[in-house]
């Protein structure tokens, strides 16, 4: 065959994917596009209930970011992507734990800070604590490590620091911290008469309040005055002062050694509440406690199911390691303190202790949506003022 025929030979044409073939190809590329931006670099997060108000609302939706403290390796590979607990609509598992891996951090840009808001990963659905924290979290269930609960908090404790809150305020290493400018929490409002609860309450965008009547400090039922419980800023609190049928407004708080139950720890050494905390110290890798009956009750749990441990006893006054009793103990992760911005309704470390550093997801960055649960108006669905905002 001459180099003409060879030329002038007509090249088959290659071989058109079929529509449905094409269909694929681009789902699948979408989908692993997807699963791999969520696992390196942001996930998105929907605020589910109010401890965090008045910083961020329920219905407000925000990207984590996985760079700021590195993102960390699957520990369950065998899930349906981009899903989390279950398949979307049901309650069937979306994941087996027939293959569990090890997992790794990756390098990130930052370490966490004291007043973060940091999304992670709920401890206390360890298997052999979840039925312990029932009464403060009661629709919990096991799951492996990396997919359990989502909670988001503002860290108040980082490794190594001796945090103790004092009259609702939090206080690290001795000294007072600065408030979330949006945090809220509980006052008794005293009127002279009743109240326009919309004039007064909602168009001021308090939503958590209940009529009350009490004299709080006073044990005489004829002292009692008609009032409100209100969930408000101290800004807020201050703004009502102003108005002519209010009589005061007082911070509602509980007394110091009035011991709160249900609160972390279990232990009958102490006689904290969520207003009076502490003294406690955030244990930190490498940091070694002796194992006295209040730091048993403190680090038991974590010692048996976050330290990496086996074959952990604890008991009220001793915790054996492989038959053996240890006096004392070196961490060998760090941990931290959450507490939510809403302090009287928050169920946070006061109520189920510390956070391991390996169940930390990220760092919330900013509101790309919200929307409100209970709109006065189709119109008010969408609170236009808080899109793309970011979280301080």
């Amino acid at each position: 065959m001459s180099v003409a025929e060879i030329v002038s030979k007509p090249q088959s044409a290659p071989k058109r994917k079929s529509a449905f073939r094409e269909w694929f190809d681009s789902i699948l590329f979408a989908v692993v596009a997807a699963v791999l931006i969520r696992w390196l670099f942001f996930s998105a997060f929907v605020i589910p209930t109010p401890s965090m108000e008045n910083s961020l609302l329920v219905g407000d939706y925000l990207f984590v970011s996985r760079l700021h403290y590195g993102t960390t390796t699957p520990i369950t590979p065998l899930q349906v992507p981009l899903t989390h607990q279950t398949i979307w609509g049901t309650s069937i598992p979306s994941y087996l734990d027939w293959i569990r891996l090890p997992q790794y951090r990756l390098p990130g840009f930052t370490d966490i800070k004291n007043g973060d808001v940091v999304v992670f990963y709920l401890p206390v659905e360890h298997p052999d604590m979840y039925q312990k924290y029932g009464n403060v979290l009661p629709d919990l269930h096991p799951h492996p490590t990396d997919l359990r609960s989502n909670y988001i908090k503002r860290c108040v404790g980082i490794p190594g620091d001796k945090l103790e809150v004092r009259l609702g305020e939090v206080y690290v290493n001795g000294q007072a911290q600065v408030l979330p400018p949006r945090m809220q929490n509980e006052y008794f409002v005293s009127v002279k008469t009743t109240v326009n609860e919309e004039n007064v309450f909602h168009k001021n965008g308090i939503v958590d309040y209940a009529q009350f009547t009490e004299t709080f400090g006073d044990s005489i039922a004829s002292n009692d005055e008609p009032g409100y419980i209100v969930k408000t800023t101290a800004a807020l609190a201050e703004k009502l002062k102003t108005y002519d049928f209010v009589k005061r407004v007082q911070p509602v708080l509980m007394e110091k050694g009035l011991k709160e139950p249900y609160l972390f720890p279990s232990s009958d050494a102490i006689d904290w509440n969520k207003d009076n905390y502490g003294p406690i110290m955030v244990p930190k890798a490498g940091m070694t406690v002796p194992l006295t009956e209040l730091n048993i009750a403190l680090y038991g749990d974590i010692i048996r199911n976050f330290d990496g441990n086996e074959n952990v006893i604890v008991e009220k006054n001793k915790i054996t390691i492989g038959g053996k009793q240890i006096s004392n103990y070196t961490f060998k992760q760090d941990y931290y303190f959450m507490m939510g911005d809403n302090r009287h309704d928050s169920a946070d470390s006061r109520y189920w202790g510390f956070v391991p550093k390996d169940h930390v997801v990220g760092k919330a960055v900013f509101v790309w949506m919200s929307i409100d649960p209970n709109p006065t108006s189709f119109l008010k669905k969408i609170r236009w003022d808080r899109i793309f905002r970011t979280i301080d």
